[in-house]
């Protein structure tokens, strides 16, 4: 049985990779701001360090997986919270647990999304990545919330491939997943939203593979790259979006 910590894991894409992974056997511990084995919000540097003080205690002989799911989206009435939970929330655990993860040769799957590539800021992916507070306060106020949360994605991935060597080096596999349009509660918030539904219709019809994405689809992605059967996969980014990617962007290696 390994040990597994689950970001965002009362609801979505988060609750569907825990009970995965405990049908599997494994022993989950979940995170959430709500409600969960560890109760902490992400949005906040003291919420961060509170729940990594949290899974380091747990986690003392090593940790077999992260996956961090915890995510605001693109509608959130606060532009502020998108890269504060969606990259800072995400960068903040890993970096932290990377000795743990190390201890037993464990992985990581952080979650994109396949809207990293849409059109942002460069320079608030930059501010992200270099972690320059003042042109991230800066830029976000200069971009619409699809933008802040497309581009937290895109700082994500980068980092991401960046950091995988190091990682790998260290014994340690992060990978992540970029999921198309996935039926959440969150996403059925915007859905529902005369501001965005007519967009969202339009957006679904235009899919490959004719349906919106499920959260066991992610979460059955997930679960593959956390498994031994993608033992020798570090540092790629999975889309899971039924065959949108490739047709908006098909000549993208």
């Amino acid at each position: 049985m390994g040990l597994y910590i689950v970001t965002g894991a009362a609801s979505g894409i988060g609750a569907a990779i825990s009970q995965r992974l405990e049908d599997d056997g494994e022993k989950v511990v979940r995170l959430d701001r709500q409600e969960g084995d560890i109760i902490a919000d992400l949005a906040s540097e003291e919420g961060r360090s509170k729940a990594l003080q949290r899974c380091l205690e747990i986690s003392v002989q090593g940790l077999n997986g992260l996956v961090c799911c915890a995510g605001v989206g693109g509608a959130s009435p606060n532009a502020a919270l998108i890269p504060e939970v969606n990259f800072y929330g995400s960068i903040a655990l890993l970096e932290g647990l990377k000795d743990v993860l190390a201890a037993v040769r464990g992985s990581a799957v952080l979650t994109s999304s396949n809207s990293a590539p849409h059109e942002t800021d460069p320079n608030y992916v930059a501010a992200l990545l270099n972690d320059d507070r003042a042109l991230l306060s800066q830029t976000l106020s200069e971009i619409s919330p699809h933008a802040a949360y497309s581009g937290s994605k895109q700082a994500i991935s980068k980092w991401l491939r960046r950091k995988a060597p190091e990682y790998a080096r260290a014994g340690v596999r992060i990978n992540a997943v970029a999921p198309g349009y996935t039926r959440t509660a969150m996403t059925m918030a915007t859905e529902n939203d005369p501001k965005f539904s007519a967009a969202i219709r339009e957006f679904l019809a235009a899919i490959p593979l004719g349906r919106a994405g499920e959260v066991k689809d992610i979460a059955d992605a997930i679960g593959f790259l956390l498994s031994s059967e993608a033992s020798f996969v570090s540092g790629s980014i999975l889309y899971v979006d039924g065959g949108h990617d490739a047709m908006l962007r098909p000549d993208a290696i």
